[in-house]
């Protein structure tokens, strides 16, 4: 499995690549793999600010449903185009092209109380 280190996580399994003021979100490689065959992205919150930990899509699977949780406070700018017409991108290059969304950063700071690749590894047992 793999855990980029240029990559901040939290313990809902979402990661984090800050740019500048902006930052792509994702779902991580354990994530992709539990959830099994992803076969949907709704993702409708385009547009709205939402706190770090807030609700921000669902991620669905053959067998189940998931929520995606904001790894810091943002504006959501825009969902990946890819994943509305090839779902599987993200259990293919979950760090890549199966990217999820892209933000705008609130507040920086909050970036401190996410987990390292080193962190998220012993959080889920690797």
């Amino acid at each position: 499995m793999n855990f980029p280190d240029d990559l901040k996580y939290t313990k809902d399994h979402e990661w984090i690549r800050i740019k500048g003021a902006e930052a792509f979100v994702g779902i991580t490689d354990f994530a992709q793999s539990e959830l099994g065959d992803i076969v949907f992205l709704d993702i409708t919150t385009i547009g709205q600010d939402i706190k770090q930990g807030g609700l921000f899509g669902t991620v669905e699977a053959v067998k189940t449903v998931s929520d995606l949780f904001m790894p810091i406070s943002g504006k959501v700018l825009e969902v990946n185009p890819k994943i509305t017409t090839a779902p599987e991108s993200v259990n293919k290059d979950p760090y890549g092209d199966g990217w999820l969304i892209k933000i705008s950063v609130a507040n920086p700071a909050e970036v401190t109380s996410l987990l390292s690749s080193i962190d998220y590894k012993k959080e889920i047992g690797k």
